[in-house]
């Protein structure tokens, strides 16, 4: 039995597997409590946690029956050797993806996360088989974009929502705003993608179906990505390489 837990910027991803399946996933806010199946046990709980001490220190509170395992960035994990220049600032919920993308794929590929944050991800197939996380991009997610736009102008409204056709040369503001972002957001991800000529492309996080619509063809969509990657950690945890 496996709890895995994702406290992101914006929510708290988690997942029960029983080692065979998963038995519940589930995202809700940060501060609300976590519910367990019946008689839930787990062998190990394994957390990624970017949300701060905060979210850290309430799920001590709550979890403080069971021993939590709190996920760092390494330089090496299950077949995937991090090129970070400083492998332990790079954020855990990316290592936790690109963990999951490597035991998912085995080759090279890009791994999108579309959240608060949209990150751009490349992880290479070296000469020995392993897999080599090289780094990647940060940028704003498609909200934050469209609440930039309107906090730091005197005239753009407050889009919420991204459009579902992205307009090449759009004839209205709201329109105009959606699809620059998400443009802007597409740009990125063709570009790095560029990189890597042929390599499938992993989408993941909460903003993923804004995106989805619009990548390039052949993208996996992979919503557990982060929670997946630390299932395949807890697992190698309990049985380590001799």
């Amino acid at each position: 039995m496996y709890l895995l837990i994702d406290a992101g910027n914006s929510r708290l991803k988690f997942g029960c597997h029983d080692g065979t399946r998963w038995l519940v996933q589930q995202a809700q806010a940060h501060d609300a409590p976590l519910s367990l199946p019946a008689g839930f046990e787990p062998r190990r709980v394994v957390i990624a946690n970017v949300a701060g001490e905060a979210v850290a220190e309430r799920l001590r509170s709550t979890l403080g029956g069971w021993d939590l395992d709190w996920l760092q960035g390494s330089d090496y994990c299950m077949g995937l050797h991090n090129g970070y220049a400083r492998p332990a600032q790079l954020g855990v919920d990316r290592w936790a993806a690109a963990i999951g993308a490597w035991q998912r794929v085995g080759g090279a590929c890009l791994v999108v996360g579309a959240g608060t944050a949209t990150t751009v991800d490349v992880i290479q197939r070296r000469e020995d088989g392993g897999g080599r996380f090289l780094g990647g991009l940060i940028l704003p997610g498609l909200a934050m974009m469209r609440a930039a736009l309107s906090q730091g102008t005197a005239g753009l409204p407050l889009v919420r929502s991204s459009v579902r056709d992205a307009h090449a040369v759009p004839d209205n503001t709201a329109d105009a705003i959606a699809s620059g972002c998400l443009q802007a957001t597409l740009g990125a991800v063709q570009r790095v993608a560029a990189q890597l000529p042929g390599a499938p492309i992993l989408l993941h996080g909460g903003a993923a179906d804004a995106l989805g619509d619009h990548m390039p063809a052949g993208t996996m969509a992979e919503p557990a990505l982060v929670l997946e990657g630390l299932l395949c950690v807890a697992r190698s945890r309990d049985n380590p390489p001799r």
